[in-house]
Order: C-alpha cells, then structure tokens, then sequence
C-alpha cells in the first residue's frame, strides 16, 4: 500500500521522487515575477511589488531570512520530478519524499556536510518566507497566501540514521506545475550561475526570450523594477553591464542598445549558427551602447 499522510485534513499520497537524467524545468510564474531575494545576505526587507493586475508581496522572518534564487533550486527540483512523473502516466502528489544526496545531484552539488546543511537551511528559508499574489487568482482584489514549502521534516530508522526528507508543496505551486502551459524546460547549465542577478536575468530571458529568433527586451527601469532588487537603479544598471560583458546565460546573447530617445534597453536572443541570423546580430549589435 502506498504511504499516506494527513496533511491539512487532507490525505495525501507519498510521491516518491526518483533518481536519473530528468530535464530540469521551471515555473513560468516564478520566472517572470520578484519572489525570491538576489542576495546570499539576509534579507528581511519585504518585496511589495504591483504592475497592472498583478500584486506579489513576500516576508521574510528575523531567524531565517527570505527564501533566495538559490534556495528556488530547490522547487525547480520538484517541478522537474513531477513533470516527469506526470508524463509518464505516474500519480504525483503535493507530498514528496526523496533522499538530500538525489536533490543535491540534481541541482548540480557535491554531497559534502557543508552542501547538506546548506539543504536544510535552504527548506527553512522556503518553509518560513510568506508570499501574498493576485496571480492566477480569479479576481485582482483576490490574493493566495502560501509558503514555498508547507513542511518539511527528515526521516529517520530506528537508529537515528537518516533515511532521507518529507516536503509538503502549497497548492499554489503544485496547481502551476501540473498546468503544461506554466512549465518551461531550462538549460542544465543554470545551475552553474554563480550570481544572483545573473540566476534572475536566465529565469526572464528564458521565459520571454524563448526560442524567438529575435528575442526580446526590456528598459532598464522596467527590469529593475521587476527583478525586486534592494540594489539602487544606479548600481544594479552598474552590475548589468557587468553581466552583459561577461556574457554567462547559457543559450542566450545579452546586450545594452541605446534607443534614439535615450532609454537604454537590454536585449536578449537565443544564440544563433544560422550565417544570415547570426548577420544581423550582428548588425543590431552595432546599436550596443559602448561598455
């Protein structure tokens, strides 16, 4: 008989994750919206963010800070398992179960003390940062309140030995997920990305990019504005030209073009092999404002 457990009164079935080549893929809605910090420090300023219709406000607590981009490895582990369970005619469920070595795999790292204690310092953060959104509700002036992680809790024998963790997802995420249109495969490399901002731009470009020959772009303000961050306008511009020199997104070109108005924009494309595509790249380029 498979594991139950009442969870919210609710009963509900244990989906055990599984190991091997999986794609990683993730959450439109997570991808185009400020839900997570940017920074490794503690953050406990909240993010209040409204554009249009959608409204997203997310708190931190004193004792563990803001769930971060990296931490959000961890729900871009989930979604990939249940994606590939799904179609593959298995029953998922918003209760997991699943070893810390086979999320550490996924997420591209090593198995040491110090990466399982980053693990479960990762889950307290998802588990006690609080998000409020209008997203995906049916009214604007209606907002779902959710944590990223409901609970979580580590298995032990009777020996005390660990046998792996327990992790209960919100309805909200869960409901995403299933939904084919809001889940987006992402490039293994992503998980390489060392800066938080870079994690971010990857996340957005990915999802409004796509595979568009010609990309897309945004004003620099408007990024600003959506990436959430407690960087001033002028230092997280500073730290874009950064970005856009080293040119880290894998699969996308970056760069900053200068509009006859003024207004600086970052575009982004999918990188081409095409000979014509890659020409006109490279004409638009000559737009790029000098770095």
């Amino acid at each position: 008989m498979p594991a139950r457990r009442i969870v919210d009164n609710r009963q509900l079935e244990l989906f055990r994750a599984r190991s091997g080549d999986i794609a990683p893929r993730d959450a439109q809605d997570l991808m185009s919206w400020p839900f997570f910090a940017l920074g490794k420090s503690r953050r406990i300023a909240p993010i209040d963010f409204r554009m249009g219709a959608v409204s997203i406000r997310v708190e931190a607590t004193v004792e563990h800070g803001m769930a971060t981009i990296w931490d959000a490895d961890v729900l871009i582990w989930a979604a990939s398992q249940i994606v590939d369970a799904r179609d593959r005619g298995l029953v998922t469920s918003r209760l997991m179960s699943a070893t810390p070595y086979e999320i550490l795999a996924f997420i591209g790292r090593d198995d040491s003390i110090r990466s399982y204690a980053r693990l479960k310092a990762a889950l307290d953060r998802l588990q006690s940062t609080s998000v409020a959104t209008s997203i995906r509700q049916p009214s604007e002036r209606r907002r779902h309140r959710f944590s990223w992680i409901n609970e979580w809790r580590e298995r032990l024998d009777a020996a005390g030995r660990p046998l792996g963790l327990e992790l209960v997802l919100p309805d909200w995420f869960y409901a995403g997920v299933l939904d084919d249109a809001l889940v987006l495969t992402i490039d293994r490399d992503y998980f390489g990305l060392t800066g938080g901002l870079e994690r971010w731009l990857y996340r957005l470009v990915r999802k409004h990019g796509g595979r568009q020959q010609w990309g897309w772009s945004f004003d620099v303000p408007h990024l600003h504005l959506k990436s959430g961050s407690l960087s001033p306008l002028k230092h997280f511009t500073y730290d874009l030209r950064a970005i856009v020199r080293r040119q880290p997104l894998p699969g996308y070109h970056l760069a900053l073009v200068c509009d006859p108005d003024g207004r600086v924009r970052l575009t982004f494309h999918p990188l081409v092999t095409d000979p014509l595509s890659a020409s006109a790249l490279r004409a638009l380029r000559r737009w790029t404002v000098g770095l």
